[in-house]
């Protein structure tokens, strides 16, 4: 990782990249997301965000937006767990919301803050990434780069639960050979990935 092009003035094309991008797509996606965020209310009343605490570059903590698509307090009696195929925490809209990603275009704004990237590794909770860092070798190496809302790793059909090996080293394989045409390239392929579904939860 020491050789990855994503430093110096790469990393500030990148920025660049992520802020024109995001913020034209919140733009341009900003009637969907009120939709969104009204039938939540009509159906499943509030919140209608989840915040979640995430890790992201050098393992530091950040809140994830996301549509809340669970029911509230999901997991009071489980404690913290990965999401299930076929959840019964889900609600009605919530199932159709994660079958689609759409209760991910919130984290365009964390784009914009600064917190995530567009593509890049995906964050994983702090309490999961304690585990997963003393089972998988090489997993913290993912905190080197910007979380991003979609990855090399996702657009080859490594989400949800799926292997976390395969996931570690697509991430790798992304860091160490990104570039901005990468970066288009996964874009590009996450709009059939989400409309296949594979893997979501």
């Amino acid at each position: 990782l020491r050789e990855s092009p994503l430093e110096g003035w790469a990393a500030v094309q990148k920025r660049c990249f992520d802020l024109l991008v995001a913020t034209a797509g919140l733009v341009a996606v900003s009637p969907l997301l009120l939709v969104i965020g009204l039938a939540i209310a009509a159906t499943a009343g509030r919140p209608i965000l989840y915040v979640q605490e995430r890790k992201g570059l050098d393992g530091r903590r950040f809140k994830m937006l996301k549509f809340r698509s669970m029911e509230p307090d999901a997991e009071r009696e489980t404690g913290p767990i990965w999401a299930l195929t076929q959840d019964p925490r889900r609600t009605r809209l919530g199932s159709w919301l994660r079958r689609f990603s759409l209760d991910e275009l919130p984290q365009l704004w964390n784009v914009i803050r600064g917190d995530m990237s567009l593509v890049g590794p995906r964050p994983e909770r702090p309490v999961f990434v304690e585990e997963f860092r003393r089972e998988i070798p090489g997993y913290m190496l993912r905190h080197q780069v910007k979380a991003g809302i979609t990855g090399w790793a996702q657009v080859h059909g490594w989400r949800g639960n799926t292997s976390l090996h395969e996931r570690v080293e697509h991430d790798i394989y992304y860091i160490q050979n990104w570039s901005l045409w990468l970066d288009l390239m996964v874009l590009v392929k996450t709009v059939p990935a989400v409309l296949r579904g594979r893997g979501a939860e």
